[in-house]
Parts: structure tokens; sequence; C-alpha cells
């Protein structure tokens, strides 16, 4: 005899329950509510029962808090839920998503239904959703090519940026397989290689009743917008039209001419943007180099200011300065004594005796003689004046430096060296003396 499987109470139970979900998955009950409990953690408990059979129920907090219908007992509803087993019991129950009076719109509770479904799997989340390319080249469009809509859309388009190139898949936006027509044209540019990579996809139709739009409220379009690896925008209708494509699109226009105004930049604001942004560049560019060339005048001024030929050339210049004075105040000199001389020998002309002559003469003799000896006293003043100038511009230059015995220190480059510490041992360096250098390497 084969051997015989024995189940734990929990590995049936298991079994059972995955039986179930796996079997029913989502799906919709009607019934009159009895039994109905509301205990202090706001799940809703009660059974739901026709004239042959009951089934259990709970609605747990957070879909009975966005379930606009309260709950009592003795209401004829219409539940959307899941079958499922509470292990702990034993029982199978039926897990509510949606209760609806009996008579709610069909297509009312279809989208609800849908909506609920597709947010718990978490095709609304945000996080999901594929950033709308700022300047996109390439727009696919899926729309019927007869509407009003896409004419709209590519007066738009061509109206803010002509240079987008546009491709249409021609769709049937209503009626019976419209929607698989709609998901097919969606896959058609992602999956399709013959047709060229678009950056953004619109999906759009005009205006109708909630029949007319139904197609983008079916599962196959909402789950090929989700899985589209191209950004996805709709335009749908009117602004008041919500449909399931909108909740799954990256981003939901309310009107396929909004669609048009928000998948392309605006081709002349941009021009501007660009002009302006041009025309500040180059006034920056024009200030950037107008402070350069001030502060490299700057510092040519600096560096002349500090050169040491600077220094001896000026001082060059104040010894003719003070050689051309010198001579002036000989001359001067002499000039005056050649008048005093002129004076004195008037004065003598008109003394007719001889001793007031020799007189005049003596006296001349001894003027002239003070004069001659002030005049070189005080060139004399001046020549040492002037060789003292002249020793102390000759000690400004690098050669009287040199000859004094000193030397500069230079590294391989000709730099000057003024730091030992930057030397390092087997380095060469050169020394500059008064005549001739002499190369060394350093040891330590």
């Amino acid at each position: 005899m084969p051997e015989k499987q024995v189940y734990s109470v929990q590995e049936l139970t298991w079994e059972i329950r995955n039986t179930l979900e796996g079997q029913f998955g989502s799906l919709w009950v009607e019934g009159e509510i009895s039994n109905h409990r509301l205990p202090a953690s706001g799940h809703h408990y009660f059974t739901l029962k026709d004239s042959s059979a009951q089934l259990s129920v709970v609605m747990f907090r957070g879909d009975a808090d966005r379930n606009p219908v309260p709950l009592q007992n003795g209401m004829q509803v219409q539940i959307f839920g899941e079958i499922s087993v509470y292990e702990q019991r034993g029982q199978y129950q039926l897990i509510a998503r949606i209760a609806q009076p009996q008579g709610h719109g069909d297509l009312q509770a279809k989208f609800e239904a849908l909506k609920k479904k597709l947010q718990a799997e978490g095709l609304f989340d945000p996080e999901r959703r594929k950033p709308i390319p700022v300047f996109p080249k390439r727009i696919g469009i899926v729309t019927s090519p007869t509407g009003a809509a896409i004419q709209d859309i590519l007066n738009v388009l061509h109206r803010r940026a002509p240079w987008i190139q546009v491709l249409i898949q021609p769709v049937r936006v209503q009626g019976d397989g419209s929607e698989n027509e709609i998901a097919a044209g969606i896959r058609e540019f992602s999956e399709n290689d013959s047709i060229p990579e678009v950056d953004l996809l619109l999906v759009t139709r005009g205006g109708g009743s909630i029949e007319d739009l139904w197609a983008f409220n079916e599962e196959v379009v909402a789950r090929a917008i989700a899985d589209c690896p191209i950004p996805v925008m709709t335009g749908v209708g009117h602004e008041i039209d919500f449909t399931i494509a909108d909740f799954v699109a990256d981003r939901r226009e309310p009107t396929p001419s909004a669609a048009a105004e928000n998948a392309v930049p605006d081709g002349e604001a941009l021009y501007r943007h660009l002009d302006s942004l041009g025309l500040a560049m180059e006034n920056a560019v024009g200030n950037r180099f107008a402070f350069l060339q001030r502060h490299l005048q700057s510092l040519h001024r600096e560096l002349q200011a500090h050169e040491p030929g600077r220094k001896l050339r000026t001082e060059a210049q104040t010894l003719d300065f003070l050689r051309e004075k010198l001579d002036q105040i000989v001359l001067a000199q002499m000039e005056q004594s050649r008048n005093r001389f002129h004076i004195a020998r008037e004065l003598l002309r008109a003394i007719d005796w001889d001793q007031k002559l020799q007189m005049r003469r003596d006296r001349l003799a001894e003027y002239q003689a003070a004069s001659i000896q002030a005049v070189e006293h005080r060139m004399e003043q001046w020549r040492s004046r002037l060789s003292e100038w002249q020793h102390v511009a000759e000690s400004l230059s690098p050669d009287s430096v040199l000859q004094r015995g000193f030397s500069m220190t230079l590294d391989v480059n000709g730099n000057p060296i003024t730091d030992a510490s930057k030397l390092k041992a087997g380095e060469e360096i050169e020394s500059r003396l008064a005549k001739g250098s002499v190369k060394s390497v350093v040891k330590k």
C-alpha cells in the first residue's frame, strides 16, 4: 500500500486557503446583511445571507473608512472582495473591499472595484511614476486618428514646439474591443523595434459620457500603461472626467489640449530666455575681462615700483640734478665775484693818489683771495656730498654686494635659495660670486 499523507490541521487549513484564494480571486457577492457587529477596532463583522445559505464577511477599518455606504442589518447589498480562510476558527469568509446597495450603477461599481484592486497592488503609488521629460524630441500618440482631439494636439504641438517629431498610433477609443486596441497601441511603441524610440507617450481622447470613456477604465489598458517603460501622459475627456488610466499614468492632464501644452516647452519663451542668457553671459564675460585687465595693470605698476633698476635710475637722475645745481652755484659765485671786481676797479679809477690806489689794490686782492677761497671751499663741500651720494648709489647695485665678498646661491632652475631647510641631500646648487660661479652638491 502506498504510504498515506497525514496533514496537520494548520497544513490542511493552508491548503484549503490557497485553493480557495487561487480559485476565486476577487468577486462580487449579493445578499442581505445580518448579525452586523462593529467593535472598538473599527472592523465590521456581519453575515451575508440569502434564502438558502449564508457567508461570513469582514470589512477591515481601512476599507470601511473609504466606503461611502454605512452598513446596517437588513440591507440588500453587493459586496466586492476576496474569499479567504480564517485559520483560527477554520472557517472560510469574504474579505470585503466595497459595499454598495443593490441597484447601484454597474459601471461605477466596476470602476470602484478595479480602482481599489489596482491601488492595493501599488499601481497608483507616486514612487513608481516616471518623470516626464522636459525637452522631448519625439512624442508618440495613442488616439483616434479622426477625432477633433488629435487635431487639437497637433496644432498645439506645432505652435509650441515645431521641431518635435510626432508618431501616431491610430486606435478606436470607444466600443467593444477598443480597450484591447488602446493597450496594443501602447505596447507597440515599446515592443516594436521598427518604430523609432519615443521620449513621451500621450494616451488621449475627447470628451463623452462614462460609456464613451469606458475603454480607459478597463484593466487591460491600466496594466499596459503601468508596464510601459516610456513615460505616459493621459488626457481623456474633460477636466471633471477621471478614468483608471489617469490614476496609473505618470501624469494626468484634464484634456487632450492640456496634455499637448504640458508635454513640450514653449519655443518662443525658450528663445527669449536663451537671448537673455546670452546677453547676461556677454556682460559677465566683459565685466570679468575688464576687472582682470585692471588687475593686470595694477600688478604691472607695483612690479615697476619694486624693480631694483628703477631705484638705481632714480638715484642716477638725482646725481645729474645735483651736478647741474652745483654748476649753477659755482657760476653764480664767479659772476658775483666778477661784479665785485668790476666795482672795485671803477672805484680805484676814481681815486687820484697812489696811496689810496694801493690800499684799494690791497683790499681787492684780499677780496679776490677770500672769494676764491670761499668758492673753492663751497665746491669742495659739494664734491664731498656728490661723492657720498655716488657711493650710496653704487652700494645699492647687486654687483657691489658681490664685490664685498657676498655670494648668491641658486637652485637648478636659477631661483634664489633663501631657506636651507628646503634643500635635499644630493641636490645641485650654484653660487654666484663677483667673478664667476661655483656649482656644489648638498651633503646635509
